[in-house]
């Protein structure tokens, strides 16, 4: 039996925090291993605890989530970092925005349903993301405006067919999804994946979608 998913949770309400506990030590592959309110506290119990995910709300009095996330992935930070999936009230918010492209691999709004909760620490345990790309398109929409970058030398260095994965990949489908429309199985996907996420580095396919945005390459097969 695998070890469970340990879980941290930031959100400066404790009843929210309680709740959430309840729901998710239910689940034989999760464990709550900690709860902070606020940021700063935050960052304290990921030293200590080393959680492999964690729920991070983005309005807190003190250090906010934006400025947790910053911390977190400034490149400094000791240790094995966690997944972070970033906790919002309305979906087009920019600090989440702001948080993705920090280093966070996605967000939920705070009134999901408890399934697609649990749904969402699996995927993002298994290094995947919580957030379509036409979702991320639009909450991209209330970042800050700019244009895109140009094309870095790293894209360069993906192969034809590693160019064509990497389309399809910033639509948002998934490896069997890819493996159907190129006729090719999900393991070479998923090694073609692994190798553009090392070539442009990547952490995972939501900071993939992000670069596909930033450098007006998402959604093409033949860049």
């Amino acid at each position: 039996m695998t070890d469970p998913i340990r879980i941290l949770l930031v959100d400066d309400q404790a009843l929210f925090r309680a709740g959430l506990r309840v729901v998710l030590d239910a689940q034989s592959d999760m464990q709550v291993v900690g709860e902070a309110s606020d940021g700063a506290e935050a960052l304290d119990r990921v030293r200590d605890l080393r959680p492999d995910v964690v729920l991070l709300d983005m309005r807190m009095a003190g250090m906010d989530g934006v400025e947790t996330v910053r911390h977190l992935f400034s490149g400094t930070f000791p240790g094995p970092l966690p997944r972070v999936v970033v906790l919002t009230t309305f979906g087009l918010d920019p600090a989440a925005a702001t948080a993705i492209r920090l280093g966070a691999s996605g967000f939920l709004l705070k009134d999901t349903t408890p399934p697609f909760l649990f749904a969402a620490v699996r995927a993002v345990h298994e290094g995947s993301s919580v957030i379509a790309p036409n979702d991320l398109s639009q909450l991209f929409g209330t970042d800050v405006d700019r244009a895109p970058a140009p094309q870095p030398e790293a894209f360069q260095a993906l192969t034809d067919r590693e160019r064509i994965v990497f389309g399809w990949a910033s639509r948002g489908l998934s490896n069997a999804e890819i493996a159907a429309k190129e006729f090719v199985t999900e393991s070479t996907v998923k090694t073609q994946i692994s190798s553009i996420l090392g070539k442009l580095a990547l952490r995972d396919r939501v900071q993939l979608v992000v670069y596909a945005h930033d450098h007006g390459l998402a959604g093409a097969r033949d860049a």
